[in-house]
């Protein structure tokens, strides 16, 4: 059976996203794998997860960029002093904005509501919160999204938030909570705890329903 899955906001955890896909039994080229940006942060250890989105990437999984990507991709084009790795800035420039497939639109940070999706600013696709996640009004599909940890939207730290045609999916590895793999055609919740001391027992699948 072919599976949606989706991950958000790995933030360097790259071990602990393949981890998550071998939990899960990713298979590249029967399930259909979407990255919904923010691989890295602004420390360049964490920077070789744009490396690990990359090889998914070539694996056929699909990405989007996230606010973090487009800030290197402009520093990089800047000249800033950051690496101008000429394969890691082409996958930048080639990866989109957001996707949709099957009633769902991927996009990191959500979208203004009442624009169709060809209309959103890159930078509302990539930083938009309370304007699209705290709006509660009806959309044509749902939105999948993570840039907010979904602590800050009233869900339990580590927890995915189910909104009216919305679903986040950033737990908050960034801020030592959890890194989640979402299970889309049969609502389960792959995830793992990012902390180092972390131990396999910390993985854990969880089943959710929407509202």
């Amino acid at each position: 059976m072919t599976r949606i899955l989706v991950i958000s906001d790995i933030h360097g955890h790259a071990t602990e996203m393949r981890s998550l896909l071998r939990m899960a039994e990713y298979a590249p080229g029967r399930d259909r794998l979407y990255l919904l940006g923010d691989f890295i942060n602004r420390e360049r250890e964490s920077w070789p997860a744009l490396r690990e989105a990359m090889a998914l990437v070539r694996e056929g999984a699909r990405a989007v960029l996230g606010n973090m990507e487009r800030w290197l991709l402009d520093a990089s084009t800047r000249g800033e002093g950051l690496p101008a790795d000429a394969e890691e800035l082409k996958f930048l420039s080639d990866t989109p904005l957001y996707w949709q497939e099957e009633g769902f639109l991927f996009a990191h940070a959500g979208i203004r509501p009442g624009l169709p999706p060809d209309k959103q600013s890159a930078a509302d696709l990539t930083e938009i919160r309370g304007e699209f996640w705290a709006d509660g009004g009806p959309l044509p599909y749902t939105v999948v999204f993570g840039h907010t940890p979904t602590f800050k939207l009233g869900a339990p730290a580590g927890e995915l938030w189910l909104g009216r045609d919305r679903i986040g999916i950033d737990t908050g590895a960034k801020h030592g909570c959890r890194l989640t793999l979402v299970d889309l055609t049969n609502r389960l919740a792959y995830s793992c705890g990012v902390e180092p001391e972390r131990q396999p027992s910390e993985c854990r699948l969880s089943s959710w329903a929407t509202k």
